[in-house]
């Protein structure tokens, strides 16, 4: 089983295919309940910690937006964590999170400084585009182990 880094982080539908074909999804969604349930901290808006600006610091510099060093403070340890990643691309503004450009743009980079495996897939717009996404995913899944 590997560690795959989800990109939107918080996508329902790449989390599902990712945890069906017997991975481990790295999602933002599952990143934020694991701390809720150790009790770290108290649910949105409270959700930040001091030791997750300083974490977000490794990744962005300090004259970076706190908005995106706080998202890079979740995602980034992830991405360390990661042994390959899926992206989806093209897919519209309501889908995932889309909170920040910029932070869309170094979890990018990010993960192709780190070299592991990864694969694009647009998002999908009718059926057969669908069903292509799924059969891409479930092939570079299985290529892993």
């Amino acid at each position: 089983m590997k560690k795959i880094f989800i990109d939107p982080p918080n996508s329902m539908i790449l989390f599902d295919i990712v945890e069906r074909l017997g991975h481990e999804p790295l999602s933002t969604m599952a990143a934020l309940q694991e701390r809720v349930d150790n009790l770290e901290i108290d649910m949105p808006p409270m959700n930040v910690t001091l030791d997750d600006v300083i974490k977000g610091l490794k990744y962005a510099g300090i004259e970076v937006p706190s908005g995106i060093r706080g998202r890079l403070a979740v995602w980034g340890p992830q991405i360390d964590a990661a042994d390959a990643a899926i992206v989806m691309t093209e897919a519209p503004y309501s889908f995932g999170c889309v909170g920040c450009e910029r932070s869309n743009e170094m979890v990018k980079y990010l993960l192709r400084r780190r070299g592991i495996p990864i694969l694009w897939v647009e998002y999908p717009r009718d059926k057969e585009a669908a069903m292509r996404m799924l059969e891409e995913t479930k092939e570079f899944l299985e290529g892993l182990e």
